[in-house]
């Protein structure tokens, strides 16, 4: 399971990197895993999971500022100019669909067939995941400039051994 967890970790992290870079122009940093910065807006977190051979779930973590930059970067409009709840919540659930869409080709293409779920949106005041028993877990920190985010991987454990 660790081997199959460390392979997709680092899926991962080349999803968010190559996502960001791809549809925001904004080259990421891995940072050490540490809590993020409060936002006095609240938090956003953006979730799509994978099911199939390898079943599990890519959240996408960080503050509401943040989360209208992104909005802003990814439609080529100013921060002004992103219009409510709507707009943020539809660029952050098609970040982390991208995201999970890269990590499911990469795992297809192992032969470790699986489907995407919908993503799904959660936003409030100091948000935090609980994993079940089950699963094991990964966070990894994001950085670039003042801009600061997590993803978080959690997988099932009775994942079968892959050779």
């Amino acid at each position: 399971m660790s081997d199959q967890l460390e392979q997709i970790e680092e899926l991962t992290q080349q999803a968010v990197r190559q996502v960001f870079l791809s549809m925001l122009s904004m080259d990421l940093a891995l940072e050490p895993t540490v809590s993020l910065p409060p936002d006095p807006e609240g938090e956003i977190i953006g979730s799509v999971g994978f099911i199939g051979k390898t079943s599990g779930v890519i959240h996408l973590k960080g503050g509401l500022g943040l989360a209208r930059v992104l909005t802003s970067r990814m439609l080529g409009i100013t921060v002004q100019e992103v219009d409510g709840s709507e707009m943020v919540n539809d660029a952050i659930g098609e970040l982390s669909n991208m995201v999970g869409g890269f990590v499911k080709s990469r795992l297809c293409d192992r032969g470790w067939s699986c489907t995407l779920t919908i993503p799904s949106i959660v936003r409030g005041q100091q948000l935090s995941i609980e994993a079940s028993t089950n699963t094991r877990r990964r966070i990894l920190g994001f950085g670039s400039g003042e801009h600061h985010f997590l993803a978080e991987l959690l997988l099932k454990e009775s994942v079968s051994q892959v050779a």
